[in-house]
């Protein structure tokens, strides 16, 4: 994997969509300040979602938008070899 693609610039962008995530706007004409689940796409709960409930598309959703899943590290065994596998193995996996 090149530095485009490192678990720094993963945590980066889920520094990035928790900041944006957080974000309000005053909205003049509706009279209320405006967050992200009062205008995200929200298939699973429609009527009254929260930020958890907007669709995100972003590589990182491969990790649940999750740093301790970005992080996770496990033994795995193929025949008799034994090494350490991580996000990069888990993304190659689902891609």
């Amino acid at each position: 994997f090149s530095g485009v693609l490192s678990a720094d610039v993963l945590q980066a962008l889920l520094d990035l969509q928790e900041r944006l995530a957080a974000t309000t706007a005053w909205a003049p004409e509706a009279g209320k300040l405006v967050k992200l689940s009062d205008v995200c796409y929200a298939p699973l709960n429609p009527t009254e979602p929260g930020v958890g409930d907007c669709c995100v598309n972003s590589v990182t959703q491969y990790f649940q938008n999750n740093r301790s899943r970005l992080a996770m590290e496990a033994t795995q065994t193929v025949g008799k070899e034994t090494g350490t596998v991580d996000w990069r193995d888990h993304l190659i996996y689902c891609v």
